[in-house]
């Protein structure tokens, strides 16, 4: 089978390697298109994105899109060359250096420099691999706690400084799965999986997995977050085992030991409460079972009259907790 120059480098390598014994099949593997495209550019292959955009959405790039980042894209088309070059033009990245590389390593090979916002239609040629380096907006910040206002929600959302001790008490490491009942906007799945793991979000209505499934999609994270609409604990029977658990609204006593049954040792648990009735049910849960229970009061400035005042916001309670 000829498949492409280094066949276990976004190519066909794994996946027949996955369905034939080891004797089966032996692979001679030539240099792939991300370090063909790294030598003309001079570019620390090491040191770049190199992703398989030509049956993947462009959003997969914005986890990796920061001024000076280098990408190397592997394409469909010409025509998706150009899709690209408007789609980044459209989020602010349209001053980044844009390279189109034809036929690299063969005698056609032809390699173009652009701006990106320079890039009219269908461009000559039929790229297989596109060059960024990104210049222009700001990218995605690296500590856990994004704004607000970059998710799609209606109130039902854990708010940024919230969100932010929560992770770190969910403690999201590269691989793991998490749980995230009662998801609401999904803006824990979101944060967990742009740390490199798995979600499943949980929501019991429809117009919120709705707003979950916008997220996802604008943070290219389709691959690595699962959407279930239904009522946990109900939802949760058909669900692979958790390496964490998110529980942010509507924990009750039969929710929680439905979900604690399930748990392996070791997976961590934290749940959220804001009306007295969980808190109460997290006290007791914190003497049973241990962890750290935690109260969170926060107040923003606002105006008050000619002046400011602290204005609160509900407290919080967080118990966590390993199985």
């Amino acid at each position: 089978m000829l498949a492409s120059g280094d066949p276990f480098w976004h190519g066909a390598g794994a996946s027949l390697a996955e369905k034939l014994k080891t004797s089966e099949w032996i692979a001679h593997s030539a240099p792939s298109t991300f370090s063909l495209a790294a030598a003309r550019l001079g570019w620390r292959l090491e040191a770049i994105a190199c992703l398989g955009l030509h049956a993947a959405p462009f959003e997969r790039l914005v986890p990796h899109l920061a001024r000076g980042a280098r990408i190397i894209c592997l394409l469909r088309d010409a025509k998706a060359a150009g899709d690209l070059a408007t789609w980044l033009t459209e989020r602010g990245w349209g001053a980044s250096a844009f390279w189109t590389l034809t036929a690299l390593g063969g005698p056609r090979e032809s390699i173009n420099e652009h701006r990106a916002d320079s890039v009219a239609g269908d461009l000559a040629g039929n790229p297989v691999a596109v060059a960024v380096e990104a210049r222009g907006a700001q990218g995605l910040p690296r500590s856990s706690g994004l704004s607000d206002e970059l998710f799609v929600h209606d109130g039902q959302i854990t708010k940024r400084p919230v969100r932010a001790l929560a992770l770190s008490a969910l403690a999201p490491r590269p691989g793991e799965r998490l749980w995230d009942i009662g998801a609401g906007s999904g803006s824990i799945s979101v944060e967990w999986a742009l740390c490199g793991g798995t979600a499943i979000a949980v929501e019991a209505r429809e117009d919120r997995a709705g707003n979950i499934r916008s997220n996802v999609v604008a943070f290219g994270l389709a691959h690595r977050i699962t959407i279930v609409t239904g009522q946990a604990p109900e939802a949760l029977a058909a669900l692979d085992a958790p390496d964490a658990v998110f529980i942010g609204g509507g924990l009750d006593i039969a929710m929680f030991d439905a979900v604690w049954s399930r748990l392996a040792s070791g997976t961590r648990l934290v749940a959220h409460a804001v009306t007295l009735e969980t808190e109460a049910l997290l006290g007791e849960l914190h003497q049973r079972h241990g962890g750290d229970l935690m109260r969170a009061e926060i107040a923003h400035a606002a105006s008050l009259g000619r002046y400011r005042s602290w204005q609160a916001a509900r407290p919080v309670v967080q118990w966590s907790a390993v199985r």
